[in-house]
């Protein structure tokens, strides 16, 4: 298994339980991580046969930004649902980080895996 990744996509979106968050956007950071076989593409040099992660951080930048979110743990179960709907993953992890949840920390959030790496 070959893994594609994306390492700090950093989104402004409006996200938070509390009633000050409800009208602000505030930065998330994700890492993706999708299970992909890459031979093929190395093998032709054709984007057709890679996963773009172009189009992934795309649709994930617009999926997450349509609406407010109340927690990180809704976001990454849904976030890794379209992933392996719409880019047809067999196997997602990832980590969801809220960067100004807490001014004593740099960032809170969660990892989540999702499908088998098989």
């Amino acid at each position: 298994m070959d893994i594609l990744f994306i390492k700090e996509l950093r989104i402004d979106t409006e996200i938070g339980v509390y009633e000050w968050e409800k009208n602000i956007k505030q930065p998330i950071s994700l890492d993706i991580e999708v299970a992909t076989d890459i031979r093929r593409a190395a093998e032709t040099d054709e984007l057709q046969y890679a996963l773009d992660y172009q189009a992934i951080a795309d649709r994930v930048t617009e999926f997450i930004t349509q609406q407010h979110y109340h927690l990180v743990e809704t976001v990454a179960e849904k976030v890794a649902q379209l992933i392996q709907d719409e880019f047809n993953a067999s196997w997602v992890r990832l980590r969801i980080a809220k960067l100004s949840a807490l001014k004593t920390t740099s960032s809170v959030g969660v990892v989540i895996e999702r499908g088998s790496r098989a």
